[in-house]
C-alpha cells in the first residue's frame, strides 16, 4: 500500500488493554474498498502488550501511525488523535469494534453529495438487545440503538477542532459533541448502511459506568 502523505479520512482509534482485539480492527480498516485513509492509534498508557500487537501492522502500513501517553481516557485520547490527522474528514473506530468493507466508502460518497451534512453519525449493527448505561441514569440500562455512538462519527476536521474535541467526561462524551454540535454544524443521523459493526466488550464503559 503506497503512504499518501495527504489522505483524505483520518481514522482515529483510541485504545486501553485490548490487544487481542485490535490486530481485528485494524485488519478490518486494511480490506476497505476506499483506500485513502490513514489510521492514528493512541495507546492510552496499555500494559499487556498492545505494542507488540501493533508491531506487525506498524511494518506492514506507513499509513498507520502509533502514539502512546499515560491514562487519560477516551476523550482525550480521541482529542490527541483529532489534533495529529492530517486528513480532511476524522472518523473513528474503537479497538474492539470493526468496520465491514464499504464503511469509508460509503460515508465518503455522502460527504461528497450534495447538501452533504458536516458531521454523520450512526448506520451501525449491534446484536439485538445490546444495552449500555443510561446518560442520566446509569442505574437504567437502555438499547444502544437510541444512543449517539461516537465510534460511527464522520466529519469534516473542522468540526471537530471548532468543537475543541470531545470534552473530558467520564460517560456519553460522544453525545455530548454531538449536542453541541448542532446549531452551528449542519448533522444527519443514519440508520443504513449499517458497515460499522458495534462489538461490546464485559469490561466496557458502557456496562461499568457508575455516577460519582
Amino acid at each position: 500500500m503506497r503512504f499518501d502523505p495527504l489522505p483524505a479520512v483520518s481514522v482515529v482509534m483510541a485504545t486501553f488493554n485490548r490487544a487481542t482485539l485490535i490486530g481485528e480492527a485494524i485488519e478490518s480498516l486494511t480490506r476497505q474498498t476506499y483506500s485513502g485513509w490513514e489510521l492514528i492509534v493512541v495507546d492510552d498508557g496499555s500494559t499487556d502488550g498492545t505494542f507488540q500487537a501493533l508491531s506487525p501492522w506498524l511494518a506492514a502500513y506507513p499509513a498507520i501511525r502509533y502514539m502512546k501517553h499515560s491514562n487519560r481516557k477516551a476523550p482525550l485520547s480521541r482529542n490527541a488523535g483529532i489534533q495529529a490527522a492530517f486528513g480532511r474528514y476524522v472518523t473513528f473506530l474503537d479497538s474492539d469494534d470493526i468496520y465491514l468493507s464499504d464503511h469509508l466508502g460509503s460515508r465518503m460518497a455522502l460527504m461528497q453529495s450534495p447538501g452533504a451534512p458536516d458531521l454523520v453519525t450512526g448506520g451501525f449493527q449491534c446484536p439485538e438487545g445490546t444495552m449500555v448505561r443510561d446518560r442520566h441514569n446509569p442505574d437504567k440500562l437502555i438499547d444502544v440503538r437510541g444512543c449517539i455512538l461516537g465510534g460511527t462519527f464522520f466529519g469534516r476536521r473542522e468540526v471537530f477542532l471548532d468543537l475543541e474535541g470531545f470534552r473530558g467526561l467520564d460517560y456519553a462524551e460522544d453525545t455530548d459533541l454531538w449536542e453541541r454540535a448542532g446549531g452551528r454544524w449542519k448533522r444527519m443521523c443514519i440508520e443504513s448502511p449499517e458497515t460499522y459493526v458495534y462489538r461490546q466488550s464485559p469490561d466496557s464503559i458502557t456496562l461499568q459506568y457508575k455516577k460519582p
